[in-house]
């Protein structure tokens, strides 16, 4: 196994940790490698409850699809995830999700997810996952860092819907924290932060 994430591990070896109610921890490892003209899912590791689906081919053998799942549909405060991904030289990867992230209402703690990508030099990684719905009083922490090497190439898109307006939920009270960052070689070439505050003036 990979190693946890220091936080992560740290919940988990903590004495009663598996008592519930206890929110999730969770990590993520996927590399891809190319392999003649396939791209192909070559280890996947992970703890807790964040898996990937078989990979797909709709595209032909160069471009691997994968979907990520949470079974629990949803992140609450209090629960950490993480993501670690990397891409190795030449290959091509296509992330998404197979219905839309939830982050649910929280007493107080903050949902955490992190996402660490790593692309080679003259890979493609393609992160697209179905949109984000921040429900009412949800306190939700993103974090995405990617790391690019040489001629490598992201396409990275994080969609988000702020309550459920179709059954006339309002993001009246609760909190999104994100930042972003994406270096190649090292220097940064993409860097973004903000915090969207419930009944700010961000959603007027």
């Amino acid at each position: 196994m990979y190693p946890h994430p220091p936080s992560l591990a740290a919940s988990l070896l903590a004495p009663g940790a598996a008592a519930a109610p206890t929110p999730w921890r969770a990590g993520l490892r996927l590399e891809y490698e190319r392999r003649g003209a396939r791209s192909v899912l070559a280890r996947r590791e992970h703890f807790g409850p964040l898996r990937v689906q078989r990979a797909l081919y709709p595209e032909g053998e160069a471009v691997c699809h994968t979907l990520l799942v949470h079974p629990p549909a949803g992140i609450v405060g209090g629960d950490e995830l993480r993501v670690d991904l990397r891409v190795g030289p030449g290959a091509h990867a296509l992330l998404t999700t197979p219905g839309a992230g939830k982050w649910y209402r929280s007493a107080g703690a903050r949902g955490v997810l992190e996402q660490h990508i790593a692309v080679a030099p003259g890979a493609v990684c393609e992160w697209l996952p179905q949109e984000s719905i921040v429900h009412e009083g949800a306190r939700a922490g993103l974090t995405t860092a990617v790391r690019l090497e040489g001629d490598a190439c992201f396409i990275g898109s994080e969609m988000l819907c702020f309550g459920r307006t179709a059954a006339g939920e309002r993001f009246a009270r609760g909190e999104l924290a994100m930042r972003t960052r994406i270096e190649r070689d090292g220097r940064p070439i993409w860097l973004e932060r903000g915090v969207v505050h419930g009944g700010g003036g961000l959603l007027a």
